[in-house]
């Protein structure tokens, strides 16, 4: 089983597959942020090192899709492959942040990659509004996010959500996080915990 969780930039990804995988003991896979060589430079000079950065996440999620593959563990992943080549990779070429033909090889590598994984069985994604997201940024504190702009949060807000809208590589759950703090309140956890459970079951009975 592969559970995956999308979202924008503050939107409370890894605090959820945190909290999911130790409810239902699967292996978290998080994005790789703290030993990035590449993050703080980027919000330095975004123009600069996109490619890079883009380059980097994608070998980085795609090693734990074939780790999964390998290994055959229930996994939870900590954002997708799917959202750094339909969102991130596209976004910063629109903003003149990642020239055409960095994109278009970009793309060639992403799509050559995504015919040796599989989509996740399902896909939770967070839907924050950019206050919600500007909140919870400020509130985790990192320095390199103090240097993200609203337009730029804004920017990827729109392609999650056109994105969204036409995701039909697998089950999909949609989860309105502005009024929600499942990080402190277990009441907002069982809520998403429970439309989880009714997904999976359906999944479980598709199987059958």
């Amino acid at each position: 089983m592969h559970l995956a969780v999308a979202g924008n930039i503050g939107s409370g990804k890894t605090t959820l597959t945190t909290l999911l995988a130790k409810h239902y003991k699967y292996t978290p896979h998080y994005e790789s942020v703290d030993d990035n060589p590449y993050l703080n430079d980027f919000y330095k000079d975004m123009q600069r090192w996109s490619f890079n950065l883009q380059v980097y996440f994608l070998n980085s999620r795609f090693a734990q899709l074939i780790d999964l593959k390998e290994k055959g563990k229930p996994m939870i992943q900590d954002r997708t492959i799917y959202e750094d080549a339909h969102i991130f990779a596209p976004n910063l070429n629109a903003m003149g942040l990642m020239s055409t033909r960095d994109h278009e090889n970009y793309r060639i590598l992403f799509d050559l990659m995504e015919t040796f994984v599989s989509p996740p069985d399902l896909m939770i994604y967070l839907r924050a509004s950019v206050p919600k997201l500007v909140s919870q940024i400020q509130k985790r504190g990192r320095d390199y996010e103090e240097s993200i702009r609203l337009d730029y949060l804004n920017r990827l807000n729109e392609r999650y959500e056109a994105w969204i809208s036409t995701y039909t590589k697998g089950e999909l759950l949609i989860i309105d996080v502005d009024d929600l703090e499942f990080g402190d309140n277990k009441e907002d956890l069982s809520k998403i915990i429970e439309a989880i459970d009714a997904k999976l079951h359906g999944l479980f009975e598709k199987t059958k």
